[in-house]
C-alpha cells in the first residue's frame, strides 16, 4: 500500500478543498524501514533528484557516546526497551529514533534516524 504525502481534500473547518490537481507520482511515500536487530543488512534506496540514502534493515551493532566523558564506542545490541514511537515496536524489537535499546553497555537511547540513516548511534540513557 503507498503512502500518500499530498495535500488533504478537506479544509481545517471539514468543508471540501477544491484541489488544483489529481494525485502525483512525487506525492507518494515509501514504505517504513522496520529497522530490526539482527545481522547487519542495508539497503540503497534511490531519492528525489538521484540521490541516494541507506536504510538500515537489520544490525546488532550500536555506536554508543558517554555523554560525561565524550567518548563513543562500538555495543552489541540485545533487546528495544522501550519505543515511543509505537508502543508494539519493543515486542517486535523494531528500532526508530527515541527508542531505548538494552546493549552490553547499559541503556542506551538512539539519537541517528536508522531508517535513512544507515547507521545506528545512541547515548548512555
Amino acid at each position: 500500500m503507498a503512502l500518500w504525502q499530498g495535500n488533504s481534500r478537506r479544509k481545517p473547518s471539514g468543508g471540501r478543498l477544491i484541489t488544483p490537481h489529481k494525485k502525483r507520482r512525487f506525492e507518494v511515500a515509501r514504505e517504513h524501514t522496520d529497522t530490526h536487530i539482527g545481522e547487519h543488512k542495508q539497503k540503497v534506496v534511490r531519492t528525489k533528484g538521484a540521490n541516494q540514502k541507506i536504510a538500515l534493515l537489520r544490525t546488532d551493532t550500536i555506536n554508543v557516546t558517554d555523554p560525561k566523558s565524550g567518548k563513543t564506542k562500538g555495543a552489541k545490541l540485545t533487546s528495544v526497551v522501550e519505543n515511543a514511537a509505537n508502543t508494539h515496536y519493543v515486542r517486535r524489537n523494531i528500532i526508530t529514533k527515541g527508542a531505548v535499546v538494552e546493549t552490553n553497555m547499559g541503556r542506551v537511547r538512539v539519537t541517528s534516524r536508522p531508517g535513512q540513516a544507515g547507521a545506528l548511534s545512541g547515548v548512555l540513557a
